[in-house]
């Protein structure tokens, strides 16, 4: 990664030097106005994931529990970052899924926890904490082979476009951006930049951005949607106030992130998303999944962002900016010594 900076207040200046669609809100009062600032830079860096894992019966896990996995947290990183013996093995390593060491690992202090509450999974309904598929291998074909084809090197190559999303660097490859913004190994990191017009989503994984319009009512930003002919990376997001909570609906996903992401969402889909500030240091993110093509019911949950050190810095993507050339000059050159013979 380089050392630049993201500016997320360039997006905004640039957008807001055009007409703005979006209405204004009302004045806020002082107490409104602090509940409805969230700038700044925020992390879901947690061991906790969307769905809950077996070894948890509850969504809500005791205190010892989770302490036990606090602890087990932090003792397998002391271990990992422990002297290494340079010596051992050198050179024969074939695990090919240990593409990183604990340095580069952000997994955050053990569960995520809400208002206090330790969390085994981000999904609140159903209850098991399990997302209800309709058919779960169907949804998340794609998405398995890009993830056996990522750690083999082995896949079905045809052309660029057969690699898979994370190699291109098209979206990030932890979902980061969402919808559902879930969270992964590293740069768990996201600024929010809130305009009285615009709502802005800058993530570290990948350098993603959501932008979205804020409306006057859920009403108006509804009617607001793109056509449905246009599914950009990210879908199509709106937002309006309810409140204190900004609320964010999004439509017309793209249909090549649909059928590669751990969430995907059809052209029948709508993602509503809540964010409140319920505390100095906590931002609760809350997801609703409604889409009848992939699941059998509509589906929730939520997860707190907390304040992160430091600011955004820009993610290369080298996969995606260089190697993809190498790869194709590389292609072109075999096929121009088998065209001649050598």
């Amino acid at each position: 990664m380089t050392r630049s900076l993201i500016s997320a207040a360039a997006i905004l200046a640039a957008l807001l030097a055009a007409p703005a669609f979006a209405q204004p809100q009302p004045h806020a009062t002082a107490s409104t106005a602090l509940a409805r600032n969230f700038d700044g830079v925020w992390t879901n860096a947690t061991v906790t994931r969307l769905e809950r894992p077996a070894m948890f019966s509850q969504l809500v896990v005791a205190k010892e529990q989770a302490d036990a996995v606090a602890k087990a947290t932090t003792a397998r990183l002391a271990v990992a970052n422990g002297t290494s013996d340079l010596s051992k093995g050198a050179f024969k390593d074939e695990d090919a899924t240990a593409g990183y060491n604990s340095y580069w690992i952000d997994s955050g202090d053990g569960l995520m926890r809400v208002r206090g509450q330790a969390r085994s999974s981000f999904i609140t309904s159903p209850a098991d904490g399990k997302m209800p598929f309709r058919d779960r291998a169907k949804s998340l074909a794609l998405t398995i082979r890009d993830g056996a084809e990522y750690q083999s090197g082995k896949g079905a190559y045809v052309g660029p476009e057969d690699l898979p999303l994370r190699e291109r660097c098209l979206i990030a490859q932890s979902d980061a951006g969402g919808p559902v913004m879930l969270n992964a190994i590293y740069n768990n990191n996201y600024s929010f930049v809130v305009t009285p017009g615009y709502f802005v989503i800058d993530l570290e994984m990948n350098h993603d951005v959501r932008i979205a319009p804020i409306f006057a009512s859920a009403t108006k930003a509804r009617a607001s949607h793109l056509p449905a002919s246009i599914r950009p990376w990210l879908g199509d997001t709106v937002a309006w106030w309810d409140g204190d909570t900004l609320v964010t609906e999004t439509k017309n996903v793209n249909p090549i992130q649909e059928g590669r992401t751990l969430t995907p969402v059809s052209a029948q889909g709508t993602v509503t998303e809540r964010f409140t500030r319920i505390a100095k240091g906590e931002l609760l993110y809350q997801f609703t999944v409604n889409d009848p093509a992939h699941y059998t019911q509509a589906w929730s949950g939520e997860y707190a962002f907390k304040p992160a050190k430091g600011q955004i810095y820009e993610y290369a993507c080298h996969e995606g900016n260089y190697a993809m050339e190498g790869i194709l000059r590389g292609a072109r050159l075999k096929q121009a010594a088998a065209k001649s013979g050598d």
